[in-house]
C-alpha cells in the first residue's frame, strides 16, 4: 500500500523511509505542505499519510482541513506524526481531521501498529466503495429498464431484458415482489359481465367486495 511522508526534516524522513520500506508499503515523500497536498490529488494518490505538523509552504494542520473538505468515497488516512505533544495540540490535530496522532520520537512498533490499523481502515473503505459502485449501477440499470420497459399493445405481455415475453403478473413477482390476486373492477362488470348474464336470460348478481 502507498503511504505518503509529509516531513521536511531529512533526518526523520530517511528513519521513516527506512522503516516502511521495510514493512513493505510504497513510498512518496513531501518535503512541504504544498507537496503533500498535491500528492494527494491523483487517483492513485497515497490512502496512509504520516503527516509533520510544521512544515513549510502549509503546515500540516492545513493540510489536515483540506483533505477533508475534499468529498471522496474513499478518503485517506491521516496520522499526524510531529512533535508537538502538548494535549491542546493533540486535540486540535484531532479536530482538524486526522485519524490517528503520534508523537516524536517515535517507536517503531507504535507506529507499525498504528499504520496496520488504518491500512484495515482504509482496506474496508474501499470494499465498501466497490459495492457503492455496484450498487449505483444496479439502480441506474433498473431505473433504465423501469423507463424503457416494452409491452405488447395487444396481449400486455412484458419484455425482459434477455428478450423474453412474460405475462405483466409474472414479470412484477419476479422483479419486485408483487403478487396479483384477481378481481374485476366496477366498469368492466357493469359492461362486461352483467351483458353475459343478460344473454342467458338470468338476473346478474351483485358485484363481490374485495
Amino acid at each position: 500500500m502507498k503511504v505518503l511522508i509529509a516531513e521536511d526534516d531529512p533526518i526523520s524522513q530517511c528513519l521513516l523511509q527506512a522503516a516502511l520500506t521495510e514493512w513493505g508499503y510504497e513510498i512518496v515523500v513531501a518535503t512541504n505542505g504544498v507537496e503533500a497536498w498535491h500528492a494527494l490529488q491523483g487517483q492513485d494518490s497515497p490512502r496512509l499519510v504520516l503527516l509533520d505538523w510544521i512544515m513549510p509552504g502549509m503546515d500540516g494542520l492545513e493540510v489536515c482541513r483540506k483533505v477533508r473538505k475534499k468529498l471522496t468515497l474513499e478518503p485517506p488516512y491521516v496520522i499526524f506524526l510531529t512533535g508537538r505533544n502538548a494535549r491542546a495540540d493533540i486535540v486540535a490535530g484531532l479536530q482538524a481531521g486526522a485519524n490517528d496522532y503520534v508523537t516524536k520520537p517515535f517507536d517503531r512498533e507504535e507506529l507499525q501498529a498504528r499504520l496496520l490499523v488504518g491500512r484495515r481502515v482504509v482496506e474496508l473503505q474501499q470494499s465498501l466503495a466497490v459495492r457503492v459502485l455496484a450498487l449505483e449501477e444496479a439502480l441506474a440499470k433498473a431505473k433504465q429498464q423501469g423507463l424503457l420497459l416494452p409491452i405488447c399493445s395487444y396481449c400486455k405481455k412484458v419484455q425482459n431484458d434477455q428478450n423474453h415475453w412474460h405475462s405483466l403478473e409474472a414479470y412484477m413477482a419476479e422483479h419486485a415482489d408483487v403478487h396479483f390476486s384477481h378481481t374485476i373492477c366496477p366498469e368492466c362488470w357493469e359492461k362486461e359481465v352483467i351483458p353475459q348474464f343478460w344473454k342467458m336470460g338470468l338476473p346478474p348478481p351483485e358485484r363481490p367486495v374485495e
